[in-house]
């Protein structure tokens, strides 16, 4: 890790905060505490900061962009840190994944799943990922669309060094969280259909919800919940 120590007092308390929604979201969703893996998005931050958070117990982080984790991550990783790529995956970037990030959550296309697969198997890694799902059908959001889902599935499940796990989607921007829940349902009842269909397959997660709505995509389902606000608000310096 960092040589640098940063006084992580407030980051700390963010973060007990957060846990504690999540928690509580669990229980009330009638679900075991500890059922939801919850990722920092440190896409904003500096080293310090991440440092801080792991620290404070955090292990899962979560980076849009590969030239950030790149630049983020690029000395003195913890071997218990888990990097999630949580953004637009470009082909080209594929050949960073490897050894880079444990988990990508922006699967959303059979040449990217074949790239991928490619580096992976001469990496010699076995690569979990997730498919995008753009459930809001929005224009400008990258992801699978619902209909173009299962030739997706059934091309990934082919790619002997990908293991499929399950689905990521984003409500649209500047909704907050009642106006989320809808897209959120629609993703949890398209995984079942999935699942139906794919009965061999594991599509056990769901990677949905942020700051602002983390709380309720627990309740209809979540697994994974990507959250980079509420514990990174304010800057921690060294």
């Amino acid at each position: 890790m960092s040589s640098t120590t940063a006084p992580a007092t407030t980051l700390q308390y963010r973060l007990a905060a957060v846990r504690d929604r999540v928690t509580q979201a669990e229980r009330a969703a009638g679900r075991e505490p500890g059922s939801v893996t919850l990722v920092g998005v440190s896409k904003t931050v500096t080293r310090v900061e991440v440092d801080a958070a792991y620290a404070a117990g955090l292990r899962h982080f979560g980076e849009n962009r590969v030239q950030n984790a790149l630049d983020t991550f690029a000395d003195d990783v913890p071997q218990e840190l888990v990097l999630h790529l949580i953004g637009t995956l470009q082909t080209n970037k594929a050949r960073f994944i490897p050894g880079m990030f444990q988990v990508v959550h922006s699967l959303d296309r059979v040449a990217l799943a074949d790239e991928l697969n490619r580096r992976c198997q001469a990496a010699d890694i076995r690569l979990p990922v997730l498919i995008q799902v753009n459930v809001a059908r929005e224009e400008q959001k990258h992801g699978c669309l619902a209909e173009d889902l299962p030739a997706l599935i059934e091309a990934t499940l082919g790619c002997s060094s990908l293991e499929l796990r399950g689905f990521m989607t984003m409500a649209p921007l500047g909704t907050d969280a009642e106006e989320a829940r809808p897209v959120f349902v629609a993703m949890r009842e398209l995984q079942q259909a999935m699942t139906s269909r794919y009965p061999d397959a594991t599509l056990d997660d769901l990677s949905m919800g942020m700051t602002s709505d983390y709380v309720a995509a627990i309740e209809e389902g979540a697994t994974i919940v990507r959250v980079g606000r509420a514990i990174f608000a304010e800057p921690v310096t060294g």
